[in-house]
Formats: C-alpha cells, sequence, structure tokens
C-alpha cells in the first residue's frame, strides 16, 4: 500500500513539474520578442536645467521649494538690489545732467548763429562803404576780423553741442547696463518643468554663475539603451518605440528614437547584466512625446527603471502585449 501511495506521489509530483515546465515555456514564447524588435533596459531621464545667477551677490528670496511645479518665466529668486538701484539711480541723475548741457548747448548755437548773422550784416555793409570810400581799409578788416570770430564760436558751440549728445547716449546706455542687471537679479524659469533641487537660500552670497536652483524640464524626458552593433546598424532616428517601466508594467508609452550613437562604447556600470557591459554597444536614446508628457505631467517620474523596445525595420509590427497602453489623461 505505501508502494502504490509513494508512485502516486511521485506521479503527481512529475505532473506539478511537467505542468509548471509548460507554464513557464508558455511565458517564455509570450515573452520572446520578434526577430526586428530590439530591446534594452535603462532608467527614465529628464533635461535639467540650472537656473544659476550672472553676477556675483547676495540672494534676496528664494520662492519655490523642491518638488514645485513652475510655468515658463515664473520667478524662482531675487537677488539683492540696494547697490545696483543706487547705481541706477545715479545713471539716471547723469541722464539728465547731461540732457541739460544738451540744452544749454543748444541756446549757446542758437545765440552765436545770431551773432555771425550780425557780424555778416557789419561785414557787408564796411565792404560796401569801403568800396565807396566812406570807411577806411582798417574798418573792414575789423569787421571780416569780427565774423571770423563769431564764425569760429559758432563751430565750437556745434562741438560742443556733439560732446553733450554723446554723453547722454554715455549716460543713457550706463543706465541700461546696470537696468540689464537689475533684470538678471530676478531669476527666472527658463522653460515650465519641475524644482528638483533648492540650492541656495536667503541670505547666501554666491559668486557669478552660482547656482540656487535645478529644473527638469518636464515634457523634454527620454531614456537611453544601449544596443550591439546588428541592432543598432538598423535603427534609424525616428524609428518608433516603446517604454514599459518596471513600476508601471500594465502601461505602454509610445516613444520615438531621437538619437543613434556613431560610434560604438562600453556601456556602463546602469546595465544591469555582466555580460552585456563586457560589449562594445551603442547609445540609443528614446524619446517620448512632449504633447503625451503634458497631458500626464503630474505623472512624469525621472529615474524610474523600465526597458525600452525598438522597431529595427519599417515592416516591424508589434507583438499585442506591446500595445500603446497609457494611463488616464488628468482633468482638464
Amino acid at each position: 500500500m505505501s508502494r502504490l501511495i509513494l508512485r502516486i506521489v511521485v506521479f503527481l509530483g512529475l505532473a506539478a513539474a511537467a505542468a509548471a515546465g509548460g507554464w513557464y515555456w508558455w511565458q517564455q514564447q509570450l515573452n520572446r520578442l520578434p526577430e526586428d524588435i530590439a530591446s534594452g533596459n535603462g532608467r527614465i531621464e529628464g533635461e535639467e536645467i540650472h537656473v544659476a545667477t550672472k553676477f556675483a551677490g547676495r540672494v534676496g528670496k528664494v520662492l519655490v521649494d523642491e518638488g514645485d511645479m513652475v510655468a515658463d518665466s515664473q520667478v524662482l529668486a531675487q537677488m539683492d538690489t540696494a547697490e545696483l538701484d543706487a547705481s541706477l539711480a545715479r545713471a539716471k541723475a547723469e541722464v539728465a545732467r547731461a540732457e541739460q548741457a544738451v540744452a544749454e548747448a543748444k541756446a549757446q548755437i542758437a545765440q552765436r548763429e545770431s551773432e555771425v548773422r550780425l557780424a555778416r550784416q557789419e561785414l557787408d555793409r564796411a565792404r560796401i562803404l569801403s568800396e565807396r570810400g566812406y570807411t577806411p581799409r582798417q574798418r573792414l578788416e575789423q569787421r571780416m576780423s569780427e565774423h571770423e570770430t563769431a564764425t569760429a564760436v559758432l563751430v565750437a558751440s556745434k562741438a560742443r553741442l556733439a560732446t553733450a549728445e554723446r554723453s547722454v547716449d554715455a549716460a543713457v546706455a550706463e543706465g541700461r547696463r546696470f537696468q540689464t542687471q537689475l533684470d538678471d537679479a530676478v531669476l527666472k524659469a527658463p522653460r515650465a518643468g519641475r524644482i528638483q533641487y533648492r540650492l541656495a537660500n536667503a541670505g547666501e552670497v554666491l559668486a557669478a554663475g552660482g547656482k540656487v536652483a535645478t529644473l527638469l524640464d518636464l515634457t523634454d524626458v527620454y531614456m537611453t539603451i544601449f544596443l550591439p552593433t546588428t541592432q543598432a546598424g538598423r535603427v534609424l532616428i525616428g524609428s518608433p518605440a516603446r517604454i514599459v517601466l518596471d513600476a508601471a508594467p500594465q502601461y505602454v508609452v509610445p516613444a520615438k528614437v531621437s538619437f543613434v550613437a556613431s560610434e560604438a562604447q562600453f556601456t556602463p556600470r546602469t546595465v544591469e547584466t555582466r555580460s552585456e557591459r563586457e560589449k562594445l554597444m551603442f547609445r540609443i536614446k528614446v524619446k517620448i512625446d512632449p504633447e503625451l508628457l503634458r497631458a500626464h505631467i503630474e505623472k512624469v517620474r525621472t529615474g524610474l527603471p523600465g526597458v525600452a523596445y525598438v522597431q529595427l525595420g519599417a515592416n516591424a509590427q508589434w507583438p499585442e502585449r506591446l500595445a500603446v497602453k497609457l494611463p488616464p489623461e488628468r482633468p482638464r
């Protein structure tokens, strides 16, 4: 009786093992990719933008925190501008002084022109009287000298006007320089995105180029994978792709190939298997459509691992399990 029970147990065990093996083989067949589909593992990455101060100075206030969503041109931080405000006020005063000098120079020119006209009239009368013998030659020469002097003074007045006008231009340019520095002291987001790191606080003194925050552009998101030569040589810019994240395997995100390296390289340590790291591979960049990202902006997360799939030919067909499946869009 015990032998019969033992045979039954052994039979049931073999049957279970066969069933498990069959199920595993079936799963492998389901997961097997067509020959014209390549895959590689990677992580979701986004374009990082460092928001930094152009000039050295003290941070006045920082208006954002890590994780905040910001709009394009939104003010992120304000540098202390007390010294620049004083410099701009002084430049405006210089502009007013230079404009006053221009007005005075113009008034002098009007006066000198009147003097030149009078000297010319006196010279003409002296010349007529001299020709008729009513005025001595010395009187004529005196009128000629007076006319030449008045003309020279007029030329000098016009030169002073030109100098005064250049002074206005210089003062205005100096004011624009300080105004530009004041504008640059207001640090704005160059594009919409999420604040990834806040790197400075109010009161800190930063050198020129000091970083205040790091902005992540959530409409420029991609995954970098590495493919061997036999597959990379068949990948074209713009080839359709799919991304499946480990954190959400139920979704399949459409993408396109945006970059194919022109030279092979050793794969980085982030590639999981040692056999892959020991090969020369080509770097492939798979990018998600910005409009799709905008529709799901609140769900976009960088750093998540996953797998990217790439079509290797124009006639490639996606298997059913890689059909596009997206989460519902956020309410508008």
